[in-house]
């Protein structure tokens, strides 16, 4: 009698422990347990920890609350001025309820996925290729908007979505290389004749100091001269001012005048009378 109350003590306690090992669960820290009682959600979601669930009754399903990096397929697209372009990106999402992540959706992440691939295929065919390049945070902020709307339903928070990289076309490059250059080459001749333009008024001053010294034209000139020479030259420029031409022209005196004294003038009359000698008359008029 004793043996057999043993062996029920021992086959129940066996019995207990199995029950105990199959009921136990355990839930981390960043994970929260959802429980579907004979197919119906409980209201309770198990937090961390150490947990009980009937066995064959409850199934223990557990949800990963940490931030999720995922990346999103390259999209290939038209931009809204006909460049075609392929973009990629990167979401980050978290579950903010456990419950809603398992009943309102098969599978939130494979959704999400999804969602962000037609969001970004959308964004790309409203934005301008200047946009996609420039102007990121602006369509990083309408993606995230676009996915995060049917994403609450889901128990899913969009964290962040970020636009990795745009991918052009060959000719596109090269066709922006060399609009790029022009502009720097259209910049560089702006600053070049800005420079002149201001040289040109730092010159007319120092003239009009100069004009008023003409002592500083000399030593300009032998300044001129000490840069030329320091260069170690064997043939010296030598500019010469022509002001001083004009300075020796002024100096130099008239030459006397050595034309031959001009003749008398005669009249018509007698100078006729010469030519036909005296006593002679004019012939007639025929």
């Amino acid at each position: 009698m004793v043996e057999e109350l043993v062996a029920a003590g021992i086959a129940v306690g066996s019995a207990g422990v199995v029950y105990a090992l199959a009921a136990a669960r355990v839930v981390k820290q960043y994970e929260r347990g959802v429980v579907f009682r004979l197919g119906r959600l409980t209201d309770s979601v198990r937090g961390p920890g150490f947990t009980m669930i009937l066995p064959f009754v409850d199934r223990l399903r557990k949800v990963n609350m940490q931030i999720v990096t995922m990346p999103v397929p390259a999209q290939d697209g038209i931009t809204r001025d006909n460049v075609t372009v392929r973009v990629d990106a990167v979401i980050y999402f978290k579950v903010v309820d456990p419950a809603d992540a398992v009943v309102q959706v098969e599978d939130y992440q494979f959704a999400v996925s999804q969602m962000a691939q037609t969001s970004l295929r959308s964004i790309i065919g409203k934005s301008d290729l200047d946009d996609l390049l420039s102007n990121r945070e602006k369509l990083n902020q309408g993606l995230e908007l676009m996915i995060d709307s049917p994403a609450i339903g889901w128990g899913v928070q969009i964290d962040r979505v970020e636009i990795k990289d745009v991918s052009l076309p060959e000719t596109m490059k090269r066709s922006m290389a060399r609009q790029a250059e022009a502009d720097r080459e259209r910049r560089a001749r702006v600053i070049n004749a800005d420079a002149e333009l201001q040289a040109s008024k730092k010159l007319a001053e120092a003239a009009g100091v100069m004009s008023e010294q003409p002592a500083a034209l000399q030593l300009r000139l032998l300044q001129t001269v000490v840069a030329v020479a320091a260069e170690k030259n064997s043939t010296l420029v030598l500019p010469f001012p022509v002001e001083l031409l004009r300075f020796l022209e002024r100096a130099a005196p008239l030459p006397a005048e050595t034309a031959a004294p001009a003749a008398p003038e005669v009249p018509p009359a007698q100078a006729h009378s010469e030519i036909l000698g005296e006593g002679s008359t004019p012939p007639e008029n025929l």
